[in-house]
């Protein structure tokens, strides 16, 4: 997909989820959230999520990579340094319900509204119902060391197990039928 400009997709999100864009803006890095659970190549850690301010005004989350966990439970994770100055950024974006499952950090998760809406109403903010899995930025500091994943697109195993399924009621057939053989053959006796 091309990279379009975040300002003419916002109309409707929804309908964009997905899609490249790019913004000029800053990050708040005194403004960022860990989500928990998460790993990377067998790996526990946290996807970091930095709340990022464009120059029209907006206001939104961005998630701004993997993140290892800290050598123990109770070690903060070192986080990267994210620039505070004005950035362009380029990421995917993505709706408020799509974000990684999970949870924040004193923020329980249940299926009612989205993660950044359980944030913003705990933080007393507002912003957009979206977010952006960035890619990369004008600073190269930017670049996710372990970005966010694209989803696997596959047909999956359905094949495989369709067979398995016939097997399995193959195997009660076959059993229905030596069971019934074996109490004919004893009546007769």
């Amino acid at each position: 997909m091309k990279t379009v400009s975040l300002s003419t997709v916002t109309g409707d999100v929804t309908q964009h989820e997905w899609q490249p864009v790019s913004v000029e803006g800053s990050f708040n890095p005194q403004s960022q959230i860990l989500l928990r659970n998460h790993y990377s190549d067998g790996v526990y850690g946290f996807e970091l999520l930095t709340r990022f301010t464009s120059t029209s005004g907006s206001t939104f989350w961005v998630d701004c990579g993997w993140i290892k966990a800290g050598a123990s439970a109770t070690a903060r994770p070192e986080i990267p340094a994210i620039p505070d100055n004005q950035v362009t950024i380029t990421g995917r974006l993505r709706l408020d319900s799509s974000l990684p499952q999970g949870s924040f950090f004193a923020i329980p998760n249940n299926a009612g509204s989205g993660l950044i809406a359980k944030a913003n109403a705990q933080s007393g903010t507002t912003t957009e119902n979206f977010y952006l899995d960035l890619i990369n930025g004008s600073d190269a500091s930017l670049a996710p060391a372990v970005p966010a994943e694209l989803p696997e697109l596959s047909d999956g195993p359905h094949m495989a197990y369709a067979l398995q399924w016939i097997f399995f009621a193959a195997l009660i057939v076959y059993g229905r039928f030596l069971i019934r053989r074996d109490v004919l053959s004893s009546k007769e006796l």
